[in-house]
């Protein structure tokens, strides 16, 4: 059975059904597949300046959707490549260097101070190049292997940005890195910041969400079940992977830029084997098996990192305990659902139309 044969089986529509269904719109039919949550979700994030403070826009809720967007990519690659990377954190901070390196920074002995127009794209230009690079080095290996080739590159990177004051500067990095203002707004002001977060958050889970269905989404998942027979099917299986890290590369270019400006500063620290780690957690809480997950992870993070330390204090321990409650909640969900935050979802959902006499689905005698 080939792939778009097995998706149409998947939406339970027979080939036969999808040629005699009448022909819609691309939009309207894409608009109907949405649930009804999601609409409530955006209506909610888009009324969400009115109600909240500009602590919780620019701190929660901006933190939130960068970490997630970087999240995300891993997502992409872990999910539907199989393809576990923990170089994502260090492509998303080598486009922030780049801003700050390409375009105006503080540091003017080092800075180009290029406009915007050519410093962003180059940024990501860059970021894309490396994230390919990698890509090329780590589809030629499995499982653990890629995880520690690509550990092993973000460490590299971690402390060739640290010990080189040429170029990056070395342990201080860059300061006074702003997003332009453009049509006059300040675009670091919490709430102009939050709507542009937002919006490239949403940009990037839509166009996962598109790529995921798309052939070549379609092939990846393929060449992730089962990649000898992809291969002989005649599809190019090095090719998918590294094009898939190019992808993914992309989107935690995106989310390092917003990460740079949001702190106004890239430093070694951003890079470091911390944060880079903690990007896997963040999918693997959330969960890896759908785009939303990242964001659900990176929102827990963000709320435990930014009040767990509070809590501590206020109890009388130490503040630096916050890693062991990220640590042991990590644990926790791996060990009850290794799907992350959405696996227990679906499986409590699952289990309320279950019938407990006949350990069935229910749906009627």
């Amino acid at each position: 059975m080939s792939i778009t044969e097995q998706n149409l089986n998947s939406a339970g529509m027979s080939g036969e059904q999808a040629e005699n269904k009448p022909e819609e719109g691309y939009f309207t039919r894409l608009l109907s597949q949405v649930p009804a949550g999601y609409w409530v979700l955006a209506v909610v994030l888009l009324l969400m300046p009115s109600v909240a403070s500009n602590f919780v826009l620019f701190q929660i809720f901006g933190w939130t959707f960068i970490l997630g967007m970087i999240a995300l990519s891993l997502m992409f690659l872990a999910g539907y490549g199989g393809m576990v990377s923990i170089v994502q954190m260090t492509v998303a901070g080598i486009a922030g260097y780049m801003v700050a390196i390409i375009g105006p920074s503080a540091i003017t002995d080092i800075s180009l101070g290029w406009p915007w127009w050519i410093n962003i794209p180059l940024a990501l230009v860059i970021a894309t190049v490396f994230g390919s690079l990698t890509g090329a080095l780590a589809v030629r290996t499995e499982g653990i292997y890629t995880i520690m080739i690509t550990l092993a590159i973000a460490s590299a990177f971690f402390y060739f940005a640290r010990q080189n004051y040429v170029m990056f500067n070395g342990f201080q990095g860059f300061n006074g890195v702003l997003p332009p203002e453009l049509f006059g707004v300040n675009w670091r002001g919490p709430k102009a910041f939050y709507y542009l977060t937002l919006f490239w958050a949403t940009v990037s889970f839509l166009v996962v969400q598109y790529v995921s269905r798309a052939p070549f989404g379609l092939a990846l998942q393929g060449v992730r079940d089962n990649a000898r027979r992809m291969e002989a099917l005649g599809f190019n299986v090095t090719a998918h992977r590294i094009a898939a890290y190019a992808f993914a590369a992309l989107i935690a270019g995106v989310g390092g830029i917003l990460l740079t400006w949001q702190s106004a500063q890239i430093s070694p620290g951003t890079i470091g084997v911390g944060p880079v780690i903690d990007v896997l957690v963040i999918a693997v809480i959330g969960g890896m098996k759908r785009p939303i997950g990242p964001f659900i992870g990176a929102f827990i993070y963000v709320v435990l990192k930014t009040f767990a330390i509070d809590i501590l204090v206020s109890l009388g321990m130490s503040g630096d305990r916050f890693q062991l409650l990220i640590g042991l909640g990590f644990l926790l969900i791996v060990f009850f659902s290794p799907d992350g935050i959405l696996g227990l979802w679906e499986r409590l959902r699952s289990s309320k139309n279950r019938d407990p006499l006949l350990d069935k689905d229910g749906g009627g005698l």
